[in-house]
This record gives structure tokens, sequence and C-alpha cells, in this order.
């Protein structure tokens, strides 16, 4: 059962809270992904504005933000620079876990939920160690943990190794969350950044969303103790809102880029003086052509927010709730992922449509919106979700949705965390 929610807080008290922050993120946005720099004064601000315990409940430090204000607030960051709400995914799924379990009946897991909301509220943020290469799928993991007791106890802890990619969000995070083989059963570890052994390698090199702190994470011998490691973690099987959950950073990224490609559009047409001589009109804010195409990119980013926040609105009611209502939001998250990639791309392709060869101006950088837009594309591929909602039409079967990401069962806090 989670935490109840003493206080509301009001969408106006985070708008006040917050937004000035994401207008602060966006002024030099374009030009840190120019300059592929990493955003770790836009982490800062974030980190001291008190972002990261957005969930957490207001008797224990936090806002209390629901899911829905919470996905709305992640929309807003990712207009003002997508690769924060990426960044910050698994943060937030980790801050998920702890609520799910500070009311557990195992003293334990209560135990260490609530260790864990506490160092959030002091400022931890969670980053992850999870993707490997090649072989190393979530079935396969290569990362291994290893007792260190003698014939095979536990007591004097275990020793992590391994190599993971796409480690988003880590380069800015103060523990990773780990998965790894423990003698061929998936656990789950969290190690701080600045352990013995572990080595932070930015090296992601994708033609979007490059500045997310998805590089190579090295684990070298890291010594690790027993209160640390849990069992399950990422891809292991099961129904869980977890899996929509995630995919729900994804569309909330892809909604604040529509976002940012409208307003964008909307800035330079406004501006703009100078038209073409077979125009309709004599300024391209009268030219009637114009205005239809920043009609067609608003409404894009209209209905990929209003989407994405009817899936939360579904997470909302899976977690805690009934297999029927974890089935929805599965669907719903697949199905708005499905229908919201063409759209998104579109609208950041057709930005280019309200001007002339200005427009292409790499100092404007407006090609990060598409880039960034299909970049988020790639991960979980459409085609697969398209599949998976076909065969559950035509068969009702559960089994067919994509729980691609399940993190165990639910109500059981996937990374206990002991500062």
């Amino acid at each position: 059962m989670t935490v109840s929610h003493t206080t509301t807080v009001s969408d106006g008290q985070l708008t006040e809270v917050f937004g000035p922050v994401f207008a602060r993120i966006s002024e030099d946005a374009a030009d840190r992904d120019n300059r592929r720099e990493l955003p770790t004064e836009a982490i800062a601000l974030l980190r001291n504005a008190g972002f990261g315990t957005v969930r957490v409940p207001v008797d224990r430090g936090g806002f209390g933000a629901t899911l829905r204000q919470t996905f709305s607030l992640l929309i807003d960051l990712a207009a003002a620079d997508p690769n924060l709400t990426q960044a910050l995914r698994v943060h937030f799924s980790t801050v998920e876990g702890f609520l799910a379990a500070v009311d557990s009946t195992d003293p334990s897991a209560a135990d260490a939920a609530e260790a864990g909301l506490h160092a959030v509220v002091n400022g931890t943020l969670f980053g992850n160690a999870i993707s490997e290469r090649g072989v190393g799928a979530a079935e396969r993991y290569q990362t291994t943990l290893t007792r260190r007791g003698t014939d095979g106890a536990d007591t004097d802890g275990y020793v992590l190794n391994g190599t993971k990619y796409y480690s988003t969000g880590s380069l800015f995070a103060d523990v990773i969350v780990v998965a790894a083989d423990l003698d061929g059963e998936r656990v789950t570890v969290t190690v701080p950044v600045t352990a013995e052994g572990v080595h932070q390698i930015d090296d992601w090199d994708g033609f979007g969303q490059r500045v997310t702190g998805s590089g190579t994470t090295v684990f070298d011998n890291v010594t690790v103790g027993s209160d640390v490691v849990t069992a399950g973690g990422y891809g292991t099987g099961g129904r869980t809102p977890e899996t929509a959950f995630l995919q729900l950073f994804h569309l909330a990224a892809l909604s604040g880029i529509a976002r940012r490609a409208a307003d964008d559009a909307r800035d330079h047409v406004a501006g703009r003086e100078r038209t073409y001589s077979h125009a309709p009109a004599d300024l391209p804010r009268e030219d009637p052509l114009v205005q239809a195409v920043l009609g067609r990119i608003n409404a894009a980013a209209f209905t990929a927010r209003a989407t994405t926040l009817a899936v939360a609105d579904l997470i909302g009611q899976a977690v805690n709730g009934t297999d029927g209502q974890v089935d929805a939001a599965e669907l719903a998250a697949a199905e708005a992922q499905v229908a919201l990639i063409p759209l998104v791309l579109d609208a950041a392709n057709e930005l280019f449509e309200t001007g002339g060869a200005s427009l292409a101006s790499g100092a404007l950088n407006l090609d990060r919106h598409w880039r960034n837009a299909r970049t988020l594309a790639q991960h979980n591929p459409a085609v697969y979700k398209q599949q998976a909602i076909g065969k559950y039409a035509l068969t009702g079967d559960s089994s067919a949705l994509p729980f691609a990401w399940s993190a165990g069962v639910r109500g059981v806090p996937e990374v206990p965390f002991t500062p």
C-alpha cells in the first residue's frame, strides 16, 4: 500500500516553484546541445529546487504531487530540455519503489523505503546501470555479483563486476541502480558513484538526446554490502505498472519536444519580416498558409500532452489496483507511443515549413527537436508495440501486452537504500 498524501499541492504552487527553473534551463538548451555539454548546472538548479522530491509526501519533506501533476511538470521540463526528463527517469522510478514499500508489512522493506525517501529529501539523485550490449540482455546479464564470504556465506558482502551501457542519468547521480546476476538469479544493487571501482565514461554518441548522461559505467571489483542487494529487478517477468511508468517518461519527453517546436515556430514567425514574392501575405505572421502550419504543430503539442496525462491517470489507478487496471495502463502506454511518435516527428519536421533557409541555421539548432524525438522513438521500438496491441485486440490475452521491463512484484521495494 502506498503512503497517503496528507496535504494536496496545487498545480499553481508547483508552477510557481518550478516554472522559473524550467525557464532558466531552456535559455541555453540549444547551445548545450550544439556543444554536447552535459547540463550539470541545470541538474543543480533542479536539485536545489527540490524537483527530485516532487512525489515524496509533504509529511516526509516533499511536495506530495500526484502522478498527473508530476508528469505535467516533466512535460514542461522536456519543453525546456528533453534530455533532463529522460535523465531523471530512473530517479523517479526509484522514488515510486520507495513509496510502494513504505507501508510494507515487512519491517525491513519499510525501513529501507523510509531510508530511501529520507535520502531523496536530502538531495540524493538515482541513476541506472541496467542495459548491456550484445548478449547481455535482461535474461543474460554479464554483470555479476559474487559472494565474498567463506563457503558461500554472505556475511562479508559481495563483489560487483561488469560493464553497463546507456546508463541514463548516472553521470548526474549520487547512487546507481545496478542490475546483476547472482548465482543465476537477477538482483538489484545500489552503489554510490563514489565507491572504489566505479568508473563512469561519457561516451554516449547518439545524434539526439545528446546530453542525458547516458554513458558507460564500469564496475571493477566494487565491494557492496548485503543490505543494498534486492532479489528481482529489471527484466523480471510479471504484470506490473512499472513498465508503463517507465514508458511514460518517453511520452512526456516527446510531448515537451512538440511544445517547444510549436513555441519556437511561433516565435520565429512572429518576428519575421521577410517573405516571398509569391506568398499570399506581406508578412509571414499574416500568411494563412503559415498560420495553418502553426495550427497543426500546436494541435500536435496539445494532443501529445493530453494523451500523456491520460496515460498517467491510468497508471495512477493501476498502482495498487487490479490486474485489469495494470493491463489497461500498459495497453494505453503502448497505444500512446505508437500514436505520438509519428505525430511529434511530423510536428518537428513541419516547423521548417514556417520559414526559409534561415531556419536551417546551425546556430538556431532547430533540428534538435526532430533528432531528440527520433532518438526517443528508438527506445523499445514501436513496431513491437503495434504488434502487441493488435494481438491483444484480437485475443484479449494479457500475455500479449509488452511488459518488456517488468520490475519484480508490485509492492516490494526494488532498490532499498542505506544512506
